[in-house]
């Protein structure tokens, strides 16, 4: 069963359980990717979903830091709790040492040396790293890779 149907298949069975919160969020998840599919007139494969995934996360995390800067408790619980949901849809995050250790390869397989490839070795690791790191967490690890090397 591919990614996109699991999330069809969990609507269904939040739907069936009066759970409106979690329905809620799936709704939303279910709505940009047929969003991607409509703008783009593909079919999304499980790497684009995960992606879509990833990103609306990462919207969502950046929206908890502002709601709790701006005093707004209750709406960034709320987003918190879309994370959670959304979460699950994401294959499982890899560590800090994975990343190192993963990022020490690249840089070694493309010979890259000081902090002006940086370009260079961030897009071989996003494509490789893709949906399995957190890219803030992945960048400081290629700044300090490179600023070692």
């Amino acid at each position: 069963m591919s990614l996109k149907d699991q999330i069809t298949e969990d609507m269904k069975t939040a739907m069936r359980a009066k759970d409106s919160e979690r329905l809620g969020t799936i709704r939303l998840l279910l709505a940009a990717l047929k969003q991607k599919e409509v703008d783009e007139r593909i079919e999304l494969d499980d790497a684009m979903v995960v992606a879509i995934v990833d990103k609306l996360v990462k919207q969502r995390k950046d929206s908890v830091a502002a709601f709790t800067q701006g005093g707004r408790i209750d709406l960034a619980d709320k987003e918190a709790a879309e994370i959670k949901v959304l979460e699950v849809y994401l294959p499982q995050r890899m560590g800090a040492d994975e990343i190192a250790a993963e990022v020490g390869a690249i840089v070694a397989e493309l010979g890259a040396k000081g902090p002006g490839d940086m370009g260079k070795v961030m897009g071989a690791v996003k494509t490789r790293l893709a949906g399995k790191a957190d890219m803030g967490q992945v960048s400081a690890a290629v700044k300090a890779a490179l600023s070692g090397a």
